[in-house]
């Protein structure tokens, strides 16, 4: 699915030196990737990370980024939907450059995801975070990116294995999806789209950052209990003691019939954690009643009930902070398929476009999102960079 100027393929741009950004239509892969690689620049990057969306041919655009970005270390990620220099797309390939002048960065493949965090060295991580310092010392800024097969069910024990290693570096990161089929997800490693790895890129810059999430929801006066889960596979049997989808529905003075992934965006559940709420968004109802999660949720654990603010006027708001100078060179961001849908639903796509295009965001709607030890849903989470500090005497830094 394109966007409303089908016959035009292409719609890219170079946002300054520092961070340059582009994005295709193109049906055929391989002219995609070279129309991406093209409008990038000549290089040379640090990190090329692409947002493809699922209803792309994976083993085709794999085919077309070792063709096309020869000697680039590239990761990516499947989605649920694309931010690109116009704001939201469809059936798009985003791609954006990190280039050497201003970053560098080491990348770690984590594979086999359903032995995390067994398989995962944090000699590895302290090892690459140690070579990357060790080719710019004078660069102060450093954070990891994360990119996750959304259906792996490990994002929570990953973030967590990762954290101890990562020190005052901030981590952020996304689920890779699949629409809203939930079948398979890719995430672009070692040259092809791949399920169950993780890929993260340990990036060091010159430029400064700030490492966010922000949602706009609000909890209301109205609790729930989890009294029979299975934390494991995200899904939870009981709430107070009944079926968890008459239960949640029963808060919403709804049918269990009613219940959808509309429904699930507008009136989520959220826990308390550290004195601040974090939302566990639903997936979907099982046959038999049950809740699937996003997240895992044990038993005992109290849900409330939450109600969204006006999306669009939240997203202006939470932008123009991150703005305090002017745009950012750039915002990398990963959002939660739910707010697209709350978007489309709510139909304030046009007007978020807008915004998301003035504060030069591009990024992918995901099946969830990571900040530093944390999987979140229901987010906007993300990475603003700005130029980097000016120079003795006021020069602007290159």
């Amino acid at each position: 699915m394109g966007t409303a100027d089908d016959d035009i393929h292409l719609i890219a741009e170079a946002s300054g030196e520092r961070v340059r950004r582009a994005q295709s239509l193109h049906p055929d892969a391989r002219r995609a990737i070279g129309e991406i690689r093209d409008r990038l620049g000549p290089g040379p990057f640090a990190l090329v990370i692409l947002f493809v969306s699922a209803d792309r041919a994976p083993d085709e655009i794999a085919a077309a980024v070792l063709e096309h970005f020869r000697g680039h270390q590239v990761i990516g990620a499947t989605t649920a939907g694309e931010i690109g220099t116009a704001g939201y797309l469809d059936g798009s390939i985003v791609g954006l450059g990190l280039p050497l002048s201003h970053f560098r960065a080491q990348v770690m493949v984590i594979n086999d995801l359903h032995r995390c965090p067994e398989n995962l060295s944090i000699q590895n991580v302290l090892r690459l975070r140690g070579a990357l310092a060790g080719t710019v010392p004078n660069w102060p800024n450093e954070f990891a990116f994360l990119l996750c097969d959304g259906l792996s069910l490990k994002e929570d024990r990953l973030v967590s294995a990762l954290g101890p290693a990562l020190g005052a570096a901030p981590l952020f990161g996304g689920s890779a999806a699949d629409g809203i089929d939930f079948r398979r997800t890719g995430v672009l490693a070692d040259g092809a789209f791949r399920s169950n790895v993780a890929v993260v890129a340990f990036i060091r810059t010159n430029c400064r950052i700030k490492v966010f999430r922000f949602d706009h929801l609000v909890p209301t006066d109205t609790r729930m209990v989890v009294t029979r889960a299975d934390p494991a596979n995200r899904i939870v049997h009981e709430i107070n003691a009944e079926p968890a989808a008459r239960a949640y529905a029963r808060a919403l003075g709804r049918d269990p019939d009613q219940l959808s992934p509309f429904i699930f965006a507008a009136h989520p559940v959220v826990v308390r954690i550290g004195g601040a709420h974090h939302v566990c968004a639903i997936q979907r109802v099982e046959a038999n009643g049950d809740l699937k999660f996003f997240t895992a949720v044990d038993e005992g654990l109290v849900l409330t009930l939450a109600e969204g603010q006006d999306i669009a006027a939240h997203l202006k708001l939470s932008l123009d902070e991150l703005s305090p100078e002017g745009p950012p060179e750039a915002i990398i961001a990963c959002e939660c398929i739910l707010r697209r849908l709350e978007v489309e639903e709510t139909q304030v796509k046009a007007a978020m476009s807008e915004m998301l295009a003035r504060h030069n965001v591009v990024g992918f709607n995901s099946y969830g999102e990571q900040l530093n030890m944390l999987h979140v849903n229901q987010t906007f989470t993300g990475v603003a960079i700005y130029p980097p500090p000016a120079e003795p005497g006021g020069t602007p830094a290159r």
